[in-house]
């Protein structure tokens, strides 16, 4: 937690930006996984409801009352039966003070309160079925309605406020890194043929357990790097194979996000250095063109059309860079955009909507064409931003066979090679970046090796 002004002055600042009416923020509860008792742990808060209320206590509520000044928080004290199982919990009313808020009530008085009020309800898109189901207890609006009737206004103040990170932020952010290099570099020196993907992810996801508060999301570690997300298997790594580890923590509620690619058996062949250095060059170019004031779809397509050229001089690419860009064909290679934002979610407040956290006026999504369909972070950069670069090169045999059929972008493809590359698999290098002042820096006190030679080096430790 931060201090008790700190989030003090945070809803100060939010009740500024809505203007108007009663902001309600939904904790989260606890969700069984198999049955009643047996619940997903450690429970995970909401952020927005974290931001402003600090607290990660299941079953509470945050109103912050504009017109009238007024905040509280509802939840329920626990009894007795609850201190046996569970240990002792401060009081509401305890929680309450831990942030600044003086006026508290029960669960149970939240929809009298709710059903009194005159003023406009602001309300967050909700996630998960027992807040759709609150809310549609509380304000009649049935869970198919929820995300068009949230408040545009406390989604635009939300992400204005939560997308720039103050210091205190970041440096919770550069100790989520720091845990990923241990993380990170653990695989590194796990992976051998004949180990299984799932004992080295395990081992990975161990050490988010057991360093911070757990995973910012579920470990994506396999030899098959060409899948987006691919999920460790019970496979054993097989000499002469790439595997990708793409992983991170939560730490102080705050993430770190980063992928490496290795050899299986510690040395890059001559062909998978020619693709690893291209995708290199494009995650450290990201560090010379990425400032404030330039949209991060623009340093998106620098890097595309660099990874162009590059596959180009392998002829795995032909024709004119800026027209093959422009038509999409090097989202055959990087189907993906360039990052996201980044902070206390993974994709940070993705859940408020992509278009209000990655975009602006200014800046308009493509959702038409292929793999620019998928870019989640286009908008102008700003000092404070923290945003992923994570370019990749995947060979993807089922994506190779439907273009080479259809004839899509045949003018810049070249067919016949790129079968020659459905066994390679993929390649992604993914660092956090903080925008600064007059340009950007990577995050973390330690850099996980991934300049080819270093890799190397460190794999046979």
């Amino acid at each position: 937690m931060f201090t008790k002004e700190t989030y003090i002055q945070r809803r100060a600042e939010l009740k500024k930006l809505v203007g108007e009416g009663i902001i309600v923020l939904f904790g989260n509860n606890d969700a069984p996984c198999n049955y009643p008792a047996n619940c997903y742990a450690p429970m995970r808060q909401d952020s927005s409801f974290l931001y402003y209320f600090g607290q990660h206590r299941d079953g509470l509520v945050g109103v912050i009352d504009i017109d009238n000044d007024e905040e509280m928080l509802f939840g329920d004290d626990i009894d007795v039966e609850d201190i046996v199982w569970m240990g002792f919990t401060p009081s509401v009313a305890d929680l309450a003070a831990e942030v600044g808020v003086s006026k508290t009530a029960p669960m149970a008085e939240l929809t009298s309160y709710i059903k009194h009020q005159t003023s406009k309800i602001h309300f967050l898109p909700p996630y998960r079925f027992d807040t759709k189901i609150q809310i549609m207890d509380l304000f009649g609006i049935h869970p198919s309605q929820q995300k068009e009737k949230a408040s545009l206004s406390l989604i635009k103040a939300v992400v204005k406020m939560r997308a720039t990170k103050s210091a205190e932020e970041i440096a919770y952010i550069e100790a989520a890194c720091d845990v990923g290099y241990v993380m990170h570099t653990t695989a590194q020196l796990l992976i051998k043929p004949d180990v299984t993907e799932r004992f080295v992810a395990g081992q990975v996801d161990g050490i988010a357990r057991s360093l911070a508060q757990g995973n910012s999301f579920a470990t994506i570690f396999s030899q098959h790097g060409e899948i987006m997300h691919g999920n460790p298997s019970d496979a054993k790594l097989e000499d002469g194979r790439l595997v990708l580890c793409d992983a991170g923590c939560e730490l102080n509620d705050y993430c770190s996000d980063h992928t490496r690619t290795m050899p299986v058996n510690g040395k890059f062949t001559q062909r998978q250095l020619e693709i690893y250095s291209i995708v290199e060059a494009c995650h450290d170019y990201v560090l010379e063109v990425a400032k404030p004031g330039v949209k991060y779809m623009d340093v998106h397509f620098a890097v595309c059309r660099m990874m162009t050229d590059r596959l180009k001089v392998l002829g795995l690419m032909k024709g004119d860079t800026e027209e093959a860009v422009r038509a999409g064909a090097h989202a055959m290679f990087l189907p993906h955009g360039l990052g996201h934002m980044m902070g206390m979610d993974v994709h940070d407040m993705e859940g408020l909507g992509q278009i209000y956290v990655g975009f602006d006026e200014e800046t308009r999504p493509n959702l038409e064409q292929f793999g620019t369909n998928c870019l989640r972070m286009g908008r102008k950069l700003e000092e404070g931003f923290v945003v992923t670069d994570e370019p990749g090169i995947y060979f993807i045999p089922a994506l190779i066979d439907e273009w080479k059929a259809s004839g899509h972008c045949k003018e810049f493809l070249n067919f016949d090679k790129l079968e020659t590359y459905k066994d390679f698999g993929g390649i992604r290098i993914e660092d956090d970046v903080l925008i600064t002042k007059d340009g950007c820096r990577f995050l973390g006190s330690k850099r996980i090796p991934y300049h080819p030679k270093d890799v190397e080096d460190f794999m046979a430790r």
